[in-house]
């Protein structure tokens, strides 16, 4: 499994194998997330900064990933090795944090978790809160080559009606309705509207397994599928990801998004609730 519930969290705290990421980020205030961390965060947690730790200055989209050895040099500063159990959290459901957690399973890291209902369901617990900073070591974190399952525009225009392309963000962003962020409204034709908070209940933690393979087969995603996940900018993405493995599917990243799409000279667009068609060949 790729979440871990309160209870568990709360058992490893005084375990120096377990380190836990607190990623919170908001979009209409990137340095929020900072600021709540510093009111109070879960004891021992690092602050991960999704615009500096999780993405690069190049590359396509709003948060490209960064380099491979740019980010093992962020864990290594962190005190994250291989052999650490790393636990994300954050704020909105995991819609954060499973970024932290695909990143961290793109490069092999064998033990990554998302904290299932984030810090509201640490608090609900009754578990406590510090301001104190971590005292961290700073180690070294071994680079691999190259980020794994991770796709890009042309590679996704080669798919479009072959396998499942799954929009992550909200349903008028999709229907073309509410384009506030990127250059152009609307969807990648035959893309599905798959919401990540509707892998959520209503309580902020993820479906059962059972219940996200329901949901995730009425979009179509069958037994041998390995779909391809879409956001914004590769964020949010990433809990469709987590959603998917959890429910057994396996998934691809399309790292630039919407954000790298529709910035293309010619790109193909869709509007309304439905996928619409894959371009005649």
């Amino acid at each position: 499994m790729a979440l871990m519930a309160v209870d568990v969290l709360a058992g490893r705290l005084s375990d120096p194998l377990t380190v836990i990421g607190d990623v919170r980020w908001y979009l209409g205030d990137s340095d929020q997330g900072r600021v709540e961390y510093d009111r109070g965060h879960l004891p021992g947690a690092r602050f991960v900064d999704l615009d500096t730790d999780l993405s690069g200055t190049e590359g396509p989209g709003r948060h490209p990933l960064p380099a491979v050895d740019a980010f093992t040099g962020a864990l290594g500063r962190m005190g994250i090795s291989p052999e650490h159990t790393v636990v994300a959290y954050d704020a909105s459901g995991g819609a954060i944090a499973a970024r932290l957690w695909w990143m961290l399973d793109s490069i092999g890291h064998r033990s990554a978790f998302v904290l299932d209902g984030g810090i509201q369901a640490w608090m609900g617990a009754g578990l406590p809160l510090t301001t104190a900073a971590p005292r961290i070591s700073p180690v070294d974190y071994p680079t691999t080559q190259r980020w794994m399952g991770v796709v890009n525009a042309d590679q996704v225009r080669s798919f479009l009606g072959r396998r499942p392309i799954l929009d992550a963000r909200s349903e008028d962003r999709y229907r073309g309705e509410n384009e506030m962020v990127d250059p152009r409204a609307g969807h990648i034709p035959t893309a599905r509207a798959a919401f990540f908070g509707k892998n959520l209940t209503p309580e902020g933690r993820f479906l059962s397994p059972e219940s996200l393979r329901l949901r995730y087969r009425a979009l179509g995603v069958g037994e041998s599928d390995v779909a391809v996940a879409y956001c914004g900018s590769g964020v949010t993405a990433c809990h469709n990801l987590l959603a998917l493995r959890l429910a057994g599917h396996s998934g691809l990243l399309y790292e630039g998004s919407w954000s790298d799409w529709s910035s293309r000279p010619d790109p193909m667009v869709s509007t309304g609730p439905c996928p619409g068609d894959a371009p005649a060949e």
